[in-house]
């Protein structure tokens, strides 16, 4: 563990007690507040029009950057975010588009307010801005945030804030990402909050010293411009707010909206029952030549109408798969908004008080000062938050109407891959960098009522889009061979995961080799993980075809359409890795699908036999892994009903099974998921009522076991554990050991946390 350098505290975020942070301001910055009576007198109408105001002012906030920045990470992909905050940063309304950054905000006008309020002081016509991960506003060093004080008659009244992701800040890596990084130091630099506005007036010292720093310095400036613009927007939108309503209205309407978000949340808590999950993930390698996996496990307990989330165990930060504390709450974040919150308005100062962190300093998702964090949200925050996903869907799995938001795990991370060279198309070169966006269009995750959506984008961007090809070719010297859904990359269930996608290119207007950094997970071990016995989706495969033949097929007036068409020298790109690709070569890159509902054998074979006519799935994948037999003539009920009874006798004999069943439950029942249910204090098969154990006994229950190689998953799983990583890792699935229905099928390591113990704390009942 990397030791912190003394002073780096001072830029270390923590969780702030709003009311002690306003007791502690200088006496010289006064504060514009309303008296909780004030709140409670606003009447219903004013209330709903100041609030979708509110709403509207950051969607105006989204326009205004989208038209002013030249980014397609921006333009195109929507990978941005705006808040509108209260005078001491509590955010009273945030955007729809990238959540992860939502648990961010606060924590850097948290920052400013005790660090920057004296000196340089916090006045009218002030703008700040940072990347420092270390005190909030985003999740790694590209993360940047410009956010300006909202003063009314002298008084600080609110805050706007603009992040947006920035395609290179400088750093040893092309797009700031060092695949080899061991610490900051190799990455971009953060920079605490700095003044980048003054009087209204941009600050050209601070702007050239910040563009400087990148290698696409005009596309950087451009960004600065746009977000100083729409907290331009922003603060318009406010003053023309007060001036026809009054502060003290909107001062109310503000701080009943957090309060309402909260009571809102608090009263849907109270009514489920108490407990305990516990979910446990990895990450494949932690930096350019590792070959270890890397563990985040959470233990999420609800009491009363309070949840905490308690992330003890977690390994020490490593490599370049940390974030700090900032990215750990945006990772909360990201779960929490979809799956507690979709029927509440997303005011998130309210939301975050229903929850308390324990963590320790020095993890991954807690890293102190100088680990390297390039990867924060993409790689440990996104985990994070796939692992709080899946606590909230089983805890909200046991309440039928609750359970409609029950959702497996959406893609599982993010497939970076960087791109670098010299475009020649011109009259004159010029040097250019893009991050492939494609990976925007992830497969969802199955939900106990539906299939996840094919390619429906990111768990964490609700309003994320996927890139147009024809821009992205005429932006850069690439020619696209295809960019597809991919059959079987959905993880299969009762409901099947939502298919992933690839994309395959080829250099083209440019005769030198470009650079390519490759960043990513998922490929060993599965992080799209299914739900109640659905499979896992796809594993991640990135591929540099050497050698190709893509000169001759594209000659003789062909698209290639798939590697082996393309060449016999296919070379598989780790997780990690700074590599190249020349003219003449292809890369493809295939992200992931979604995770699956419920045991694919108890899927509607009429749903199979769609998803093979759609080409969602292959024949080979309806008969091995869906126990569907298809004829000429559609399905065959008897080979079906066959071939399904023959794959349980399978499951029954692979297996070994672990303590006795009890017998039939008698009685009546009460849900846990769609597989089990509790009877009398007792865990019972929902499908035959076999008793497997005692709730109060954790690890008493009998199960089925069986470990295999990972590929038993289903033809989803191409990419080969052994090309990654040195631990054994296994396709893991425990069966009632009755009727050998799946309750849990994953693709982990071999010494995962055993899923009885799971399943104990799962259903402690008070």
């Amino acid at each position: 563990m990397t030791m912190p350098i003394p002073g780096s505290e001072a830029f270390s975020s923590r969780p702030v007690d709003p009311d002690e942070l306003a007791r502690s301001l200088p006496s010289s910055l006064k504060v514009h507040t309303v008296t909780q009576e004030q709140v409670d007198a606003l009447d219903p109408l004013t209330y709903e029009v100041i609030r979708h105001r509110l709403w509207s002012v950051t969607d105006e906030m989204g326009e205004a950057l989208k038209r002013m920045s030249g980014s397609p990470i921006v333009t195109d992909a929507n990978d941005f975010d705006f808040a509108i905050s209260d005078e001491l940063g509590q955010e009273v309304q945030v955007g729809l588009y990238n959540t992860m950054l939502v648990g961010a905000v606060d924590l850097a006008i948290y920052w400013t307010l005790r660090h920057r309020a004296e000196n340089p002081g916090i006045e009218a016509g002030d703008m700040f801005l940072t990347n420092d991960p270390w005190v909030g506003g985003g999740l790694h060093q590209n993360d940047v945030m410009v956010y300006q004080p909202v003063f009314h008659e002298g008084r600080l009244f609110a805050w706007t804030s603009a992040i947006a992701h920035q395609p290179d800040l400088g750093g040893v890596g092309l797009g700031s990402f060092s695949p080899a990084a061991q610490d900051v130091f190799s990455e971009s630099l953060p920079t605490p909050p700095v003044k980048v506005v003054r009087g209204g007036q941009l600050q050209r010292d601070v702007a050239d010293l910040w563009v400087r720093r990148s290698r696409v310095p005009m596309l950087i400036g451009l960004d600065l411009r746009a977000k100083i613009g729409a907290n331009n927007v922003g603060g318009e939108r406010l003053h023309a707010l007060i001036a026809q309503y009054g502060a003290d209205t909107v001062k109310a309407v503000m701080k009943r909206m957090m309060s309402d978000a909260e009571h809102r949340l608090r009263g849907k808590l109270v009514g489920i029952p108490d407990g305990s999950w516990t979910a446990t993930g990895y990450q494949d390698q932690s930096h350019e030549g590792d070959r270890g996996l890397h563990k985040i496990t959470v233990t999420t307990t609800k009491t009363g109408d309070h949840l905490t989330f308690d992330f003890t165990g977690t390994d020490p930060q490593a490599g370049v798969i940390n974030c700090t504390y900032a990215g750990m709450r945006g990772g909360v974040m990201l779960a929490l908004l979809p799956i507690l919150a979709n029927d509440i308005p997303w005011s998130a100062g309210g939301l975050m008080r229903c929850f308390d962190l324990v963590t320790e300093e020095g993890t991954l998702n807690n890293a102190t000062f100088p680990a390297a964090v390039g990867r924060g949200p993409i790689g440990p925050a996104w985990l994070t938050g796939s692992l709080i996903a899946e606590c909230l869907s089983q805890m909200l799995d046991r309440d039928l109407e609750l359970g409609r938001n029950v959702q497996a795990t959406c893609c599982g991370t993010w497939d970076t891959a960087v791109i670098a060279g010299l475009d020649e198309r011109g009259e004159q070169p010029a040097p250019f960098l893009s991050i492939m966006m494609e990976p925007m269009a992830g497969g969802y995750g199955a939900r106990p009522h539906a299939d996840g959506m094919d390619t429906g984008g990111l768990f964490c961007i609700p309003m994320g889009r996927v890139p147009d090809v024809e821009m992205t070719e005429f932006l850069y010297p690439l020619l696209t061979l295809w960019r597809r859904e991919e059959p079987d990359s959905g993880g299969p269930g009762r409901q099947r995961g939502g298919l992933g996608a690839s994309i395959a290119f080829t250099p083209h207007g440019t005769s030198i080799p470009m650079g390519l950094v490759l960043a990513s997970a998922g490929k060993a071990v599965a992080q799209n993980a299914g739900l109640s016995g659905g499979h896992p989706g796809n594993s991640g495969l990135d591929v540099v075809a050497r050698q190709s033949r893509v000169a001759e097929i594209l000659a003789s007036g062909r698209l290639p359409s798939s590697l082996a068409e393309v060449s016999d020298t296919l070379e598989p790109g780790q997780n990690y890795a700074s590599s190249h690709l020349a003219p003449g070569e292809v890369f493809s890159m295939t992200w992931q699908g979604g995770g699956g509902y419920g045991d694919p054998l108890a899927r509607d074979p009429e749903a199979v036999a769609g998803d093979v006519r759609e080409e969602k799935i292959t024949r080979a994948a309806a008969k091995d892994v869906y126990g569907v037999v298809l004829g000429e003539a559609g399905i065959d009920p008897g080979a079906t009903a066959a071939a399904r009874a023959q794959a349980k006798a399978a499951r029954r004999d692979r297996s070994r099974v672990t303590g006795e069943t009890r017998g039939k439950a008698d009685g009546g029942t009460r849900r846990i998921d769609d597989n089990l249910v509790e009877v009398n204090g007792a865990i019972a098969c929902a499908h035959c009522r076999e008793v497997l154990g005692d709730s109060a006994e954790p690890g008493a229950l009998a199960l089925g076991v069986y470990d295999g190689p990972p590929t038993d998953a289903g033809p989803q799983i191409t990419a080969t554990a052994a090309d990654y990583v040195d631990a054994d890792v296994v396709f893991r699935q425990y069966s009632c050991p009755s009727c050998w229905t799946a309750l849990s099928s994953a693709v982990v390591p071999a010494d995962h946390p055993d899923l009885g113990t799971t399943l104990g704390r799962l259903t402690v009942t008070p």
